[in-house]
């Protein structure tokens, strides 16, 4: 019997809030490098917070660390 709280797939809430954990993280290394990529090649905090869709300030706050 199928209930409101089971994926489509067949998971169980529990593993989907893991999945969903799991690709925030990678989501985040992903964001990381990204930003450090940018940050070498000349973008400012505030092009690469447009880009994120965030201002400036939150991504020096961030990843200040970066460079």
């Amino acid at each position: 019997m199928k209930t409101g709280f089971d994926a489509d797939d067949g998971r169980t809430p529990v593993e989907e809030l893991a999945r969903v954990a799991a690709r925030r993280r990678d989501l985040a290394r992903e964001e990381e490098v990204a930003v450090r990529r940018a940050r070498h090649a000349g973008l400012s905090w505030a092009e690469i917070g447009l880009l994120l869709g965030v201002s400036k300030q939150a991504m020096h706050k961030k990843y200040r660390k970066v460079g």
